[in-house]
């Protein structure tokens, strides 16, 4: 084989080091955990996924080249793009861009987002609540009507323990704006919020939970069939996101575990 006797006696009888043991440890739990995660998680969800679940504190640049090793990377971030926001006072606007909560169910945001299949497309509204960042309500239609935002608050009011004090924050969508909205957020007993007119930025969490699913499911793939795709979104938010998904916002826990977290030290 043309290599040298020293050559060949250190790999016959080298002893591998605590360093490089670990390493190959860390390779099968980065892997996993990469697996685990639909193959979105980067490097920081990765290590912090390591953290949690195994109690393990690991260098950013020491995952970084093992997933190089893996061939393995994590979904990249949605471009940001410049635009000449169109910034119309709103009267009913509650929020004011201040995007905080100090418990659950204080601000729910919602919002529609829509994607195309080769049937035609399919749209979905979500209800997100601020402090937890779980979704707390949801709802899938080929049509985009008010029947679509009242069954996503529907499911929200029916789960949640809402209040007087809660506030639904939209934009001024013309689902949001009917008569059959409105009522329902009054018939709750909601308190009704709009951000401005053409700015993206009153609502920017929810954008933002737009841009992660878009990234990590919709844009994937081509969707054949509108059930198809369907079947995908309430997968992606019912298993994936609230359940498994890590979120920076809350530490890297996923929205079922900082829920369960806060619910435990009310208790105690």
């Amino acid at each position: 084989m043309n290599v040298s006797r020293s050559v060949y006696y250190e790999y016959k009888y080298h002893v591998p080091s605590d360093r490089e043991i670990r390493r190959v440890l860390l390779s099968d739990l980065v892997a996993d955990i990469h697996e685990r995660s639909r193959g979105t998680y980067g490097m920081l969800r990765i290590r912090a996924t390591l953290r949690i679940e195994h109690d393990m504190i690991v260098n950013g640049k020491l995952i970084r080249s093992i997933m190089g090793e893996l061939k393995i990377h994590g979904l990249p971030g949605p471009k940001r793009k410049k635009k000449n926001q169109v910034n119309v006072a709103t009267e009913e606007d509650l929020v004011q861009r201040n995007f905080t909560a100090d418990r659950p169910d204080a601000l729910w945001l919602t919002d529609i987002t829509e994607h195309p299949t080769r049937e035609g497309k399919v749209y979905c509204c979500v209800v997100l609540d601020l402090f937890t960042r779980k979704v707390v309500g949801w709802a899938i239609d080929r049509r985009c009507e008010t029947a679509l935002v009242n069954d996503a608050l529907a499911m929200a009011n029916g789960s949640r323990r809402a209040s007087t004090s809660t506030i639904i924050h939209s934009d001024h969508g013309s689902q949001f704006t009917s008569w059959g909205f409105t009522e329902n957020v009054r018939n709750y007993g909601l308190m009704g919020s709009m951000g401005t007119i053409g700015d993206c930025y009153d609502n920017a969490p929810m954008e933002s939970f737009w841009g992660s699913m878009q990234i990590e499911l919709l844009n994937r793939q081509k969707w054949r069939t509108k059930i198809e795709l369907s079947i995908a979104m309430a997968d992606y938010i019912v298993h994936f996101y609230n359940q498994e998904r890590r979120h920076s916002s809350i530490d890297y826990l996923t929205p079922t575990e900082f829920q369960d977290l806060q619910l435990t030290q009310t208790q105690t």
